[in-house]
């Protein structure tokens, strides 16, 4: 499992998603949350080019920063695209309070994580963390 240092760098800030498929790409979201059992889970309304390029390549990269410490993380790993259960369903209620149904959830990209990296800009950066 993740630390809980850790954790709170992925709850309380920004992520930022990375694909590739026929291009890189990179967008924040902030429809996010780690599961109970140590996933990641994005909740897709606006990314159709991330949604792509999973389709092609379910390989992703998610990297958090807490601004005022510099304290970074980066997770790799592989994603599913789920369109029911509980994960989904969380997402679409976001959605649907945010949006009025101007803007549904398209599915919940959930992320098995493979990789912790620290991305902090000191001493320690690059490491790769145990899960």
């Amino acid at each position: 499992m993740i630390s809980a240092d850790v954790k709170k760098v992925f709850e309380e800030n920004p992520w930022f998603l990375a694909t590739c498929g026929d291009e890189p790409n990179v967008v924040p979201v902030g429809f996010k949350c780690i599961t109970e059992d140590g996933k990641f889970a994005v909740g897709a309304v606006l990314l159709d080019t991330t949604l792509e390029n999973l389709k092609k390549n379910p390989k992703i990269a998610i990297a958090a920063a807490n601004p005022a410490s510099t304290e970074s993380y980066q997770v790799k790993g592989e994603a599913a695209l789920l369109t029911e259960g509980a994960v989904y369903d969380k997402f679409a209620k976001m959605a649907e309070e945010m949006f009025k149904g101007a803007h549904p959830v398209k599915c919940a990209i959930v992320v098995t994580p493979e990789k912790l990296i620290v991305a902090t800009p000191n001493a320690h950066n690059r490491e790769e963390l145990s899960m």
